[in-house]
């Protein structure tokens, strides 16, 4: 099972962490800070830049943290409100699948994310290798993605559209 945790990890943690890393710093084909910043004021976050950074830095340390198996639930819960606020933001109602733009990927992460929370980091993790069990009873995985879908919920609820032009006569 030790393996299983650890393939999932490295998978989901990784993959997520280089989403954010083509946020933050354009890498693997990414756009950056300023190209995103102005994708997420397109979608009516503002600050874009603002956001592309919290967005940014949420997929990348949330990644990190769960490849590395650190922090109990806290990765994978800061993993679930960026995915939360993209499925809300971006994908809902364009069907399920991400060739069309639906959330068929985030919901991917927010799976693995969630399994991870709840089912541990394993043996090969960096909690266990210092003994760390923080925020690992039932009742406080539960709490903490509650929080987090919460916050993925509020930061969705964020959005300002656009202020349109005045009509001109």
């Amino acid at each position: 099972m030790d393996i299983a945790f650890l393939i999932i990890r490295v998978l989901v943690g990784l993959g997520l962490a280089a989403h954010g890393a083509q946020k933050l710093f354009g890498w693997f084909g990414g756009y950056g800070i300023a190209g995103t910043g102005g994708f997420f004021e397109s979608l009516g976050f503002r600050p874009g830049r603002l956001f592309a950074a919290a967005a940014g830095f949420g997929e990348f340390a949330g990644g990190l943290l769960t490849f590395l198996g650190l922090g109990g639930p806290l990765g994978p819960a800061i993993m679930i409100v960026v995915m939360v606020t993209a499925i809300l933001a971006v994908h809902l109602g364009k069907g399920f699948f991400s060739d069309k733009g639906g959330p068929e990927l985030p919901l991917l992460y927010t799976a693995g994310a969630l399994a991870v929370a709840f089912a541990g980091s394993g043996a090969y993790s960096l909690d266990r290798l210092f003994g760390i069990a923080f925020l690992t009873g039932s009742a406080q995985v539960w709490a903490t993605i509650g929080v987090a879908v919460v916050i993925g919920i509020a930061n969705s609820l964020m959005r300002r559209p656009a202020a349109s032009a005045a009509p001109t006569q």
